[in-house]
């Protein structure tokens, strides 16, 4: 076991969101994220809140200017050859005003919440300007 996995906690109800929304999304129309983070305190990864967004600018707009997140995307795009894809990607939004601590806090947990969350990669953003950009950064892996 890995001194990440003793550091940060999931409870068993954050395991089952994570799964039956990894499951829920390959099948979506639209673009479904959701935002996640780490309690301070109790070092629990944890979902923000019960909302699952849409749209790429509601999703920016709940994106704190000074705080690191996690967001878990699946974004159904078609790709230059016609067919149809759903990347299930996490997004490690790191703005450059978060202190030092933050910083470390996150990129410590970074590679625990890929695992648990089942995600195909990580794109690294530091602004949530960045996710109006994202549907081509997702086709450029194609």
């Amino acid at each position: 076991m890995s001194g990440e996995s003793r550091l940060y906690t999931f409870s068993q109800e954050t395991k089952d969101k994570l799964r039956k929304f990894r499951l829920s999304t390959s099948r979506a129309k639209d673009p479904q994220a959701v935002i996640y983070l780490i309690d301070k305190t109790t070092m629990e990864i944890k979902q923000t809140d019960t909302e699952v967004y849409k749209s790429m600018t509601e999703l920016s707009d709940e994106l704190p200017d000074n705080s690191p997140r996690y967001v878990l995307l699946s974004y159904p795009l078609t790709m230059a050859s016609g067919r149809l894809s759903v990347p299930y990607v996490m997004i490690n939004y790191l703005p450059p005003t978060c202190s030092q601590e933050m910083r470390m806090l996150y990129a410590g947990a970074k590679e625990l919440l890929r695992n648990q969350s089942e995600v195909s990669r990580i794109i690294e953003i530091d602004s949530a300007d960045d996710l109006e950009e994202i549907e081509e950064r997702l086709k450029g892996e194609e």
